[in-house]
């Protein structure tokens, strides 16, 4: 197996998720890492997790960490950085409230028989696997009506993206959760299904694999909602990968979530801007001159991020960050 590692953003103190974790990384030679932020306990310590408290985050030799906000789940990108300058082909990435399943630890590889979804526009592919009306967060309410495509037959594709499904508490927004049915669990399908050139579906960053191809894509904008900033990150890796002929895969569920606290009505006080916005500004930048090549991906990226400021979706202080981002990974290749 490629060397992999997996990252964390998390304020609490060692739990029985990440000590899940630590003891599955440990057992398979996968490297934890584990961003803390401004809350997080001083005296954090987990045998087999490399915790970076915030002051050890300032000493990281990347631009990036003296630019990002705190109190943010944007400083997972210092993560990332960590994994690849330990020399990781695969990052693996979830969260402190995802219990990891035996599936979770299988070898993973970039290439896939896959049902490639392609032309279709917004495809929500939560339905794939449920037969209840269930969607991803950050899919937009204008299209939930839209009829579910048949499955395509299976075709070999490149997927160095690959989002995972989570069980009992799948992430969706707070209106699925104020209205629909949990805990819920998804059914498996044999052929996992993925979005080819033309057809998008959020994913987030709960149980999410990256090969090092995709890399540059996991960048995550610290200026804007904290509900947005994954969402947000996927459509501009979808776009992306549209350009290279890549696939974002959707397979079978690997993790279990048992939810920390959430306000649900703060939940969509955050998520606001995105029901009101999310049709917009994928219009916007599947309708951008991009370049297909791993050389381009991170002019793409400026000119992807560059519509969401205009639009005032994100701040204008997000390209310093994207700028500092690059720059690191430049210095990392």
């Amino acid at each position: 197996m490629s060397h992999t590692a997996l990252v964390i953003t998390s304020i609490a103190a060692p739990n029985a998720v990440l000590r899940a974790f630590a003891e599955g990384c440990t057992t398979n030679g996968i490297e934890f890492i584990v961003i803390g932020d401004k809350p997080s306990p001083a005296d954090f310590s987990l045998e087999g997790c490399d915790f970076w408290s915030l002051e050890r985050q300032k000493m990281m030799p990347f631009a990036l960490a003296r630019l990002l906000p705190e109190r943010h789940y944007g400083r997972k990108n210092l993560g990332y950085l960590q994994a690849i300058t330990l020399g990781a082909q695969v990052i693996v990435e979830s969260d402190d409230d995802n219990f990891p399943r035996g599936d979770f630890w299988k070898s993973r590889v970039p290439e896939h028989r896959t049902g490639s979804f392609e032309g279709t526009g917004w495809v929500n592919l939560y339905r794939c696997f449920s037969n209840e009306r269930i969607w991803p967060r950050g899919f937009p309410l204008e299209h939930l009506q839209d009829v579910i495509p048949a499955v395509p037959d299976s075709t070999l594709r490149n997927c160095p993206i690959q989002q995972g499904l989570a069980d009992e508490n799948p992430d969706v927004d707070a209106i699925y959760r104020l209205v629909g049915r949990l805990p819920l669990n998804f059914e498996p399908r044999e052929v996992p299904v993925s979005l080819g050139a033309g057809a998008i579906c959020p994913f987030n960053s709960q149980n999410t694999t990256w090969f090092r191809e995709a890399f540059p894509l996991l960048y995550l904008p610290s200026y804007c909602s904290f509900r947005m900033t994954d969402i947000w990150r996927s459509y501009v890796a979808v776009r992306i990968c549209w350009e290279n002929g890549w696939d974002v895969l959707f397979h079978n569920a690997s993790v279990w979530q048992e939810r920390n606290a959430h306000d649900l009505m703060k939940d969509f006080a955050d998520e606001l801007i995105g029901y009101q916005n999310n049709r917009a500004v994928v219009e916007r930048i599947r309708e951008l001159r991009l370049r297909p090549g791993r050389e381009h991906i991170g002019p793409n990226m400026k000119t992807c991020y560059a519509e969401f400021i205009d639009m005032g979706l994100i701040g204008p202080e997000e390209s310093t960050l994207l700028d500092a981002w690059l720059s690191d990974l430049a210095a990392l290749s």
